[in-house]
This record gives C-alpha cells, structure tokens and sequence, in this order.
C-alpha cells in the first residue's frame, strides 16, 4: 500500500478520519467501497481528516481511501450554460437520466458533456505567442452567448498548431511549443481565486430595473450585498427579479442547503422565466447549483466555492456576471457542523470562529477587473442570508454586514402589509452611493443626488411622527406633518412598492425612476405653497393627479402620461392661488 492509498480509521459523520495516505491540503480522497468523494481539511501526524460531500452511512473502519492528489475542481468550458449541477458540478440532468430521481452513493458524471460537438473557430494563427488568459477563439454556445475559448491561466507559448472544426470539450484544439495540447475546456481549483490584471473602482451601477434598489440603495457592478429576511419575506422572489432584470450577461444561482421544496420551485419557475433582452428562456444564460438541506452538509460549502469559480470562469471572458448565493446562512450552518465534528473551539452561537474569514474570502471575490486578455468583466454578489426568527443580531449576519457594502433588510412586518419588495428603508443602505454619484448624475440627471436626499429625509421624519401618531392620532398633528405623511405615504406606496408580476411595472428604467420621484416632490412644493397660502389641508390631498400617477406605473407610455399628470397637477395648484 503507498502514500496514495490507506484506510478508513474514524467515521463521525461526514467527517471521515484516514491512516496511511501522505496528501496535501485540500486534495480530494475517495473513501470506502463506493469511492465517496471528500477533501482533506486537517493532517494531524499520519492521520488526514476528510470532509465527504456525500451521505457516509454504512462506512466502516478498515475500508480502502484513495488520494487523488488533486484539488477539488471544477471543469470550465462551453456546456455550463443551461445546467443544472449539485454541489460538486454533477449535471442533475445527466444522473437522473443514469439513475432516476434518487442520486446513488458514489456517482461520477463529469460537469461537462462530452458526446456534445462544439463549432470552434479560432481567433489567432500558428505562431502566435499565447499566454494565460488569451482567447484562442470562439464557440457560439447559445443564441445570443458566444463561449471565448482561453488559454487557462498560468500556460504559456508558441501556437504551433491550431484548427477550425466541431470539437468535444475534450478534444485538443491547439497545440503549443511545449508540446501543451489546449483543449476546449479546462480544471480549476475552486478554493483559489482565478488571476486578473487590476481591479476596478466600483463606480458603474448594477442596474436592476428595482426602484427601491436602483435609487436608494444601489449597487455596484462587482460590487456585494447581503439581503437578510426572515422566513416569507421576499428574499428569492428578490433575487429572481435580480437574476432576471439586472444588466448582467450571466448568471449563477447557488441554491445553498435551502428545503427542497423552495429549491424545487427555483428549478421549475427558472428555466420558465423569460429573459427579457433576448425573449429566449432565461436558463439560457444562467448555471444553477442545487444544494437541498437534506444533501450531505459538506456539500454546502463545495457548492459556494462551486458557483463563485464558474462565475469568475465568465468574468475572464469579458462577462459581467451576477451570482446569487441562497443562502449564506445554511453554508456556515454546515460549517458549524465540521467544526463541530472536529472538536474545534466554537465561537459565538457554536459556529467557528474563523467564519468571518470564510464569509470574507468568499465576498471578497467580487469585483469588476480587467481581465488577464485585456477585457473588462466583473462578478456582482448577492447573498442572501435566513436569520433564525429574523434576528439580524444573530453572527452570520452581523459578519457578513461587516463585509459587504449593501444592505437590503428585508421586514416580515412590511410583507405582511403585503408591501413588495418588503426592504426596509429606514435600516438598509449602499456605501456605493459616493463612488456612484458621478456615474448617476452624468448618465440620468445632475439633480439626482439631491432628490434621492429629499426622498430619504422625508421617509426619516415620516417615521419620526409615527411613534406621535401611534400615540395620540393623526389629527393632533399641525397640517404641515400631515401633508408630511401624506407625501411619505405617496412614496413608500408609488415608488417604493413594485410588482414583481406586472409587465410593465416589474422593471423600472432609471429614467422612470427619476421621473416619478421627480413629480413627487413637485406635488410635496406645490402642497408646501398652497398650504402656506390657506389654502385647507383637504383640498390639497384630494387632488386628481396624485391617483393618476399611481395608475401610470402599471401603463405603457409613462413618460407621456407623467407629462400629462404634472400639467394637470399645476392647473389644480393653480386654482388654488398657487403660482409654480
């Protein structure tokens, strides 16, 4: 028996504990008689401790370990796009055609399909010197995508040989002077971040067509959020509207320990979502990754790691992608398990203590760079995270706020007042909004800064007279409050609600945006003046054109309609004495 096989020695769990292997850190051992894979995460002595990323029931003592002495990696090329993968990227199509509907211990089908032919056409001739990163052609992998082949990073030469034709991922398309043969795919190790030439400032907005996200709290493209909500609340009807909207080219959904059911209605609902660019099926440009919380816990953490180096893989091709992590929350559960398991030292609330160094290593992925080949890609990173009972205080979402630079905070208590999307305004926030300003005043209006300022100090002090209103009642306030909380109502229940079913109201561009806010702290001067001039507090709210530009959310044509309502809107002030 070598270095490179040994025997089960300790079972605890997916914790597996082997004798007589000499492997690396991370290196990827098959344990027992099914060949179950897993990866070392300690090396005590002669003893490696293996994570399993599947069910180890049955293992005994004794039973044969083989080590790899490879990483846990992902295979990148054309075929990812449309798939559907769990957390180690085994095609769930491919095993359910093998298997059926139950996945058997031990199953091995490769991430990308190799009976597929693909038309490759190169973009670079014999002779050419080629380094990481260079595209050497093109795949037209769908419709509307085209699959740039890449030198992967850390090769280099001469092309000796390269050629036109249909070719499987595992076919060589060139050959170098070192005798290297490139093929249409290559590996990469999902724990080590893919190279870039330099970041960028992150100074160009993610556009997602979401009012509440677009104008309040923006984020940038490679930028991070967090959207924490308790159970109910909106967090992946949020991230569909993200996936589905935002200006990203691809996506990567991680489906993260989330219940099956909710997992179910993602891979259902998904590939039935129409992309609205192309009017092709959305799964067209989207990876899914698929990690139900009754799969093995360590799976959890592969599928993070899993999703992130495909979405890198596309960033490097020049794509801006959009990964949608859901959720955060179930990973460092599967984390405190391991640790668990390891009769480590646990941190607040049993979880490890190096859990903010994970969730960092992970978020700090993101970023909007310049490729190794000169183009300009980034990865945008949403995570969502499931406090228990909706306690923010909780670690997970205490680190992770510590990390990112957006904060949707999702309320239970709005999206009981069916109030959709359910963020509260009052405790989110984007510190995106400096390095965005420039980009939103050039590119919208040079007043948008200081109309988003208005918007924000009138929701703050609406909720200041709240806590006044709750206690003794609207009408005790002078009118001036009430015109307040008249407009603030206007606000939260024009602009700040959106229906994500609606065709027309479902996405809103920047310049609707822009509009609708506009028009309303045209109708909160208005108000001002006449109420300044005597005129009652009555009158003043029961004006035509404020119902009016309720309804022209939901109608085509907005920007014709929003001109009708302010010119209707003057004639009524004007009625009243009130010159605008």
């Amino acid at each position: 028996m070598g270095s490179n096989e040994g025997r089960i020695y300790r079972i605890s769990g997916p914790v597996v504990t082997v004798t007589g292997i000499t492997p690396k850190m991370y290196d990827v051992v098959y344990v027992g008689e099914e060949l179950l894979m897993g990866e070392v995460i300690r090396i005590v002595g002669s003893k490696s401790v293996i994570q399993v990323y599947e069910d180890t029931s049955g293992l005994k003592p004794g039973e044969r370990a083989l080590n790899t002495g490879e990483p846990l990696s992902v295979e990148l090329g054309p075929g990812l796009l449309g798939q559907i993968y769990d957390g180690i990227q085994r095609p769930l199509p491919s095993l359910r055609e093998v298997m059926g509907d139950f996945i058997r211990r031990g199953a091995k089908v490769p991430g990308l399909r190799r009976d597929i032919r693909w038309k490759f056409i190169p973009s670079v001739k014999p002779g050419t010197r080629v380094t990481g990163g260079d595209i050497l052609g093109i795949v037209q992998e769908t419709e509307h995508i085209e699959h740039r082949i890449p030198v992967p990073p850390g090769v280099e030469g001469k092309i000796l040989d390269i050629n036109e034709g249909s070719y499987t991922v595992d076919d060589a398309v060139a050959t170098l002077d070192g005798g290297i043969s490139l093929r249409l795919m290559h590996r990469w190790p999902v724990r080590v971040p893919r190279p870039f030439k330099e970041k960028l400032m992150p100074d160009v907005p993610l556009i997602t067509g979401q009012r509440v996200f677009d104008s309040l709290f923006p984020i940038a493209k490679g930028g991070t959020a967090a959207i924490p909500g308790p159970f109910g609340s909106g967090k992946t009807v949020s991230q569909h509207q993200l996936a589905k909207w935002s200006d990203t080219d691809i996506v990567v959904y991680i489906g993260c320990g989330e219940r099956g059911n909710e997992m179910t209605e993602v891979l259902i609902e998904f590939p039935e979502l129409e992309d609205p660019k192309t009017h092709a099926p959305l799964m067209k440009r989207t990876v899914l990754i698929a990690n139900t919380s009754n799969m093995p816990v360590a799976a959890r953490e592969a599928s993070v790691y899993t999703g992130v180096t495909i979405a890198e893989y596309f960033r490097d091709l020049g794509y801006d992608v959009g990964l949608m992590a859901d959720s955060t929350s179930r990973w460092a559960e599967a984390m405190r398990e391991i640790s668990s398991r390891l009769e480590e030292m646990p941190g607040e609330e049993g979880f490890p203590a190096y859990l903010a160094a994970r969730l960092s290593a992970f978020y700090e992925r993101a970023g909007r760079v310049v490729t190794l080949n000169g183009r300009q890609g980034s990865v945008t990173i949403v995570g969502a995270v499931s406090p228990p009972g909706g306690d923010f205080s909780e670690p997970v979402t205490q680190n992770t706020l510590r990390i990112v630079k957006v904060f949707w905070a999702l309320d239970a208590k709005l999206a009981q007042r069916r109030h959709f999307p359910a963020i509260n305004w009052l405790t989110s926030y984007s510190l995106y909004k400096e390095t965005l300003r420039e980009w939103f005043e050039k590119n919208v209006d040079r007043n948008w800064t200081s109309i988003i300022t208005r918007v924000m100090d009138i929701l703050q002090r609406e909720a200041e007279l709240q806590e006044i209103v709750q206690l003794v009642g609207s009408d005790a306030l002078p009118e001036s409050e009430r015109l307040l909380l008249d407009v603030a109502r206007v606000i939260r229940e024009v602009f700040l609600q959106q229906n994500a079913m609606h065709d027309v109201d479902s996405f809103c561009p920047l310049k609707n945006q822009y509009l609708l806010l506009s028009t309303i702290l045209l109708y909160w001067d208005l108000a001002r003046k006449a109420l300044d001039a005597g005129v009652p507090l009555a009158s003043i709210v029961s004006i035509r054109a404020k119902p009016m530009l309720a309804l022209a959310r939901f109608e085509p044509g907005f920007e014709k309609k929003v001109d009708e309502i302010i010119r209707l809107m003057r004639e009524e002030f004007h009625r009243m004495g009130v010159s605008s």
